[in-house]
């Protein structure tokens, strides 16, 4: 019995969390552009076209390659 409880006393003791280091895809996803950035680099490629009609799902697309591949020079 004696075991059962240094092994729950030992269980139970708070133990700091480990220091994890960012990788290099870990500090990829950060690099992230927000919605807002693309929303606004989506709106500038619909310009850039004079406005004529277009598929937004591409120029949204286009736009997070863009900002993306900006963001990780």
């Amino acid at each position: 019995m004696a075991k059962e409880v240094k092994r729950a006393a030992k269980a139970a003791t708070i133990r700091p969390p480990s220091i994890v280091r960012p990788t290099p895809a870990r500090e990829a996803s950060r690099r992230r552009p927000t919605d807002e950035q693309i929303r606004l680099r989506a709106y500038q490629i619909f310009l850039a076209r004079d406005g004529a009609p277009g598929d937004e799902f591409s120029d949204w697309t286009q736009a997070e390659r863009e900002l993306t591949e900006e963001l990780a020079k």
